[in-house]
């Protein structure tokens, strides 16, 4: 996006139409976006050359909806295994806090036996 909102005023030139698109994006960015459709549009004709520019760009508007799902849906599904993965990590998180706090514990358990038996200290009382 342009940074303080303006409207860009470009003009297309696709199959031979010319075309202004006003857009707040970036010229350079338009004009991509309009090479990208000519070369759909062109590739869809050389494969069947006696199409209409007409049909051949509603072919390219299919197959631009068509990635645009695909893409989408793949967000989606990467957005939910993140979301799996964050929760994963979340509870081996707290697992591994259980297993240091247990640690911890039986660390002060051995202490304690270890200072109770401690060698050379006489455990038989009964002689």
């Amino acid at each position: 996006m342009n940074p303080v909102n303006k409207k860009n005023r470009v003009r297309l030139n696709i199959r031979g139409s010319e075309y202004i698109v006003i857009s707040e994006e970036n010229e350079g960015y338009i004009r991509e976006m309009g090479d990208t459709v000519d070369r759909r549009i062109e590739d869809i004709l050389r494969g069947n050359p006696s199409s209409s520019v007409t049909a051949a760009a509603v072919l390219a508007a299919l197959d631009f909806c068509d990635e645009s799902r695909k893409a989408s849906d793949s967000a989606d599904n990467l957005r939910l295994q993140i979301k799996d993965y964050l929760e994963d990590a979340a509870k081996a998180r707290l697992q591994a806090d259980e297993m240091v706090r247990e640690n911890e514990r039986l660390q002060r358990e051995i202490q304690m036996l270890r200072a109770r038996y401690q060698p050379g200290r006489d455990q038989n009382t009964h002689s």
